[in-house]
């Protein structure tokens, strides 16, 4: 039986071409192969390979091709992440924002905005806005959400008007400045303070939430998404977490898969509950069915 074990092991390792890349990885994924993609990249990440080893992790946070496993692509992005890998660095800060793990995610979030990331930018950027896990600086926050918005983040942008209605000329001033600083060199990036407006003085700036980031999937193709969004008294909920971020982190993942759902997040206790929607209630359990493994399940709204 032994014997028999080693050689059904020695057969799995030589189905993997000692010539094969990261690419033929994403090749077999993009052709419908995932199994032969995961495979190909577990041998080049047991090599050190860190591009193997941030798309193995992708794959345990998708469960394509293996089994949907949190702790998997948690450790697969570790180890791309502490070798450097700056879409790995993003994709664990926000994996460890999905368990919960505020304060480690913000903590690899903020590496990656050091380095320009405009996702780890605009979640980093509003913590320091918010001064939530991080020392209350609005306008360092409004510097990063500056840059993020600058490269094209649509929630960035989104994010940046919401700041704009609190914060004062002087301080957005500030920002500009700061982000410009913080580019460093390269091509100069304009940003251009919003129009002036007019707020009671010491205003109480509001909570700010991020919106919605999608964490990129390098080199992989996007899901389709499950279901068309449309009209209906029905949502599909996605999970209860002990923190709001948590909830949010959970949706960023999946929403571009919801065909446009919209979040609710729904207080209860010190729980918050992630709904989205609205559906009928065929689409709704067509959206539950298209997540699997991702528990989910059907609720009326009224």
């Amino acid at each position: 039986m032994r014997c028999l074990l080693i050689a059904a092991v020695l057969c799995t390792a030589s189905a993997v071409p000692a010539s094969a890349t990261v690419r033929a990885g994403v090749e077999a994924w993009q052709n419908g192969d995932p199994g032969k993609a995961t495979a190909i990249w577990r041998d080049l990440a047991d090599k050190g390979d860190q591009d193997a080893a941030f798309n193995l992790g992708q794959a345990y946070r998708l469960g394509r091709g293996v089994p949907a496993d949190s702790s998997a692509a948690k450790r697969w992005f570790e180890r791309a992440a502490k070798a450097g890998h700056l879409d790995a660095q993003v994709s664990l800060g926000l994996l460890l924002f999905d368990i919960g793990d505020r304060a480690a995610a913000l903590t690899w979030l903020g590496r990656a905005a050091e380095r320009g990331d405009p996702r780890a930018m605009l979640v980093t950027g509003t913590a320091f806005f918010n001064g939530d896990g991080m020392k209350n600086d609005p306008v360092l926050g409004y510097a990063y959400v500056s840059r993020a918005a600058a490269q094209g983040l649509a929630p960035a942008k989104a994010t940046l008007a919401d700041m704009d209605k609190v914060l004062s000329l002087a301080q957005r001033q500030k920002g500009v400045a700061l982000a410009r600083k913080l580019a460093g060199p390269g091509p100069a990036v304009t940003i251009k303070p919003a129009t002036v407006v007019k707020v009671a003085s010491k205003p109480t700036p509001p909570r700010l939430q991020p919106k919605p980031v999608v964490a990129a999937v390098a080199a992989i193709k996007p899901l389709p998404p499950v279901a068309v969004i449309g009209s209906g008294s029905w949502r599909i909920q996605l999970g209860a977490f002990g923190t709001r971020g948590a909830a949010q982190a959970l949706y960023a993942r999946l929403g571009p898969r919801l065909g446009g759902a919209q979040a609710y997040y729904i207080p209860v206790g010190a729980i918050t509950r992630l709904q989205a929607g609205p559906y009928s209630k065929a689409d709704a359990a067509a959206a539950c069915t298209g997540l699997k493994p991702q528990p989910c399940f059907v609720v009326p709204t009224r």
